[in-house]
């Protein structure tokens, strides 16, 4: 079984009910319920949230609900993806689970099958990420605040050897964007990946894509939305509405 998980709790301070707000005419964890329905290869589709218009989303998508327990829901996403995942393989055993967001949008169409196409062909692999080239957001340009309230870098200057302040000269730059993540349930029960994201252990494959980001403030839906319509989303249509796209 190749379940897709999808999480959203409720309470976002930065970007109040951010998982349901429009973008593009739709709610936005509209996007990865889609992008998970329109797999070729995942066997079903969970939505694990303690936000009753989250879930009321995910039924009209044909997801199954798994509620979050307070504990759960107030603790940090890897905590949410694993409970999630244990409720999951009660049911069933999981080759593999396809972990999303609610908060992000920016899944091209066929990537997740992608991830699962990789993992399949190199039993070697953790996971297969979707990650975006952002040089302009280097660890060379990183800085943070001194207790004298002054900026100080966060890696020394030679970190990057002929580094300028040429944003391309420590060569190409590759975040991991959480649109997608496609992982083995070993990383969970192993738990020997590293932060910010110990779910994807340690062999990873990169899914490349550009401009791909979960929304965490408002002024990030305009990002969201031209990605969308770049790739073929607009008010009234999607990708998936063709048949030869998925």
């Amino acid at each position: 079984m190749i379940p897709a998980l999808i999480i959203g709790r409720a309470g976002s301070k930065g970007f109040p009910n951010k998982n349901y707000s429009p973008v593009l005419g739709r709610p936005l964890c509209a996007y990865p319920l889609m992008a998970a329905h329109n797999s070729q290869l995942t066997d079903a589709v969970f939505v694990a949230t303690d936000s009753e218009p989250v879930a009321e989303i995910g039924r009209r998508y044909g997801a199954q609900i798994i509620p979050l327990p307070d504990n759960v829901a107030n603790g940090d996403s890897f905590g949410a993806f694993k409970y999630g995942l244990e409720v999951i393989k009660r049911w069933d055993t999981v080759e593999m689970i396809v972990l999303l967001f609610c908060n992000g949008a920016t899944i091209r169409p066929g990537i997740i099958d992608e991830g699962i196409i990789s993992l399949r062909n190199e039993p070697a692999l953790d996971s297969a990420v979707t990650v975006s080239c952002y040089n302009m957001r280097s660890p060379l340009r990183a800085h943070r605040l001194t207790d004298e309230n002054l900026l100080e870098p966060c890696f020394p200057h030679n970190f990057f050897e002929g580094a300028s302040c040429d944003r391309n000269s420590q060569g190409d730059v590759w975040f991991p964007d959480c649109s997608a993540f496609v992982v083995r349930p070993h990383c969970f029960r192993d738990c020997f990946g590293v932060p910010p994201f110990p779910w994807i252990g340690r062999a990873v494959r990169p899914l490349k894509q550009w401009g791909g980001l979960d929304i965490d403030f408002e002024w990030q839906a305009p990002q969201a939305e031209f990605w969308l319509r770049a790739h073929g989303f607009t008010e009234d249509k999607t990708p998936y509405d063709d048949p030869d796209s998925r």
